[in-house]
């Protein structure tokens, strides 16, 4: 079951990630269409400044991120024994370097993982989570951060973060150049197929950031329950996570995560509400979680 649970969501993580680069290349046609009649010249376009955020995001430090979620590094194991040695224990058993560690001055519990790579990677937990939270119960959430190490799972929401920008900016481009009259002119010959050309290409456009959302959104969640199927493969104890997610769901919102990074925490730290069949929740049901970590 666990080994069939990891395979299953790397298959589905690779089928969102295979239609985000899809939707990427459809928006460059639309564009290309719509103002230049050259869907490749759209394309190529789009190419470019996904290529260009992606460097950018990439080589973004994880000290940015963890600034905006108010965290403080946490550098020599006597500031918080119990959490450092968690840390350095799953990391030797996953085979990964032993990340950063850094603490949130926050009441909720709650962690997440970022970085680019094993090597440039960080973990992070709240003060609540430390204080609600027993041994086997943290050893659950820390396997399933370092999970998000092992697996990846890091560079790939930081890569749906660029691709999702990058559909962002030609959105604006093309709402921006419609706005001011930028469309190419269509050739009378031909004014049915044109205007069937310009309704595809701008409803495309329309539709795009939404979307984008619902990829992003649908990869988050999948990595969520590859993380929690791996963490029981390190600590070879479902009882632990399942444990610590029921109390870190039983709690308030956070006060000091970013919104921005919410889809990293393992846990929606807003404790937003559903919306229509979970399309944009940015983390999968609880109770769907801890009945898949109840059947290992």
């Amino acid at each position: 079951m666990l080994y069939d649970q990891i395979a299953m969501n790397k298959r589905r993580t690779g089928y969102v990630m295979f239609g985000f680069g899809v939707l990427v290349l459809a928006i460059g046609a639309a564009l290309g269409d719509l103002f230049w009649a050259n869907w490749e010249s759209g394309i190529l376009l789009a190419a470019v400044v996904t290529g260009v955020y992606m460097l950018i995001m990439i080589s973004q430090s994880t000290n940015v991120i963890m600034s905006m979620n108010h965290a403080r590094e946490i550098t020599d194991e006597n500031q918080a024994p119990e959490l450092w040695h968690l840390v350095e224990d799953m990391a030797m058993v996953g085979q990964v370097p032993m990340p950063r560690v850094f603490i949130i001055e926050d009441a909720s519990p709650n962690a997440f993982a970022t970085g680019n790579n094993p090597e440039h990677a960080a973990v992070a937990v709240t003060t609540g989570i430390l204080e609600r939270l027993n041994r086997e119960e943290m050893e659950g959430v820390i396997g399933h951060e370092i999970s998000h190490v092992r697996n990846y799972d890091i560079r790939l929401q930081t890569i749906a973060l660029a691709l999702s920008a990058a559909i962002g900016l030609l959105v604006n481009f093309a709402s921006n150049w419609l706005w001011w009259g930028g469309a190419r002119r269509r050739d009378d010959r031909d004014s049915g197929g044109n205007a069937i050309g310009l309704v595809i290409s701008i409803v495309l456009i329309i539709l795009a950031p939404l979307a984008a959302s619902i990829a992003q959104m649908a990869l988050s969640r999948n990595r969520e329950y590859l993380a929690d199927a791996s963490s029981v493969e390190l600590t070879r104890n479902p009882q632990g996570l399942i444990s610590a997610l029921q109390k870190i769901d039983d709690s308030a919102p956070m006060k000091a995560a970013d919104a921005n990074s919410a889809a990293l925490y393992i846990s929606d730290p807003f404790k937003g509400k559903k919306n229509f069949a979970d399309l944009f929740a940015t983390h999968p049901p609880m109770a769907d979680r801890i009945e898949r970590l109840e059947k290992m």
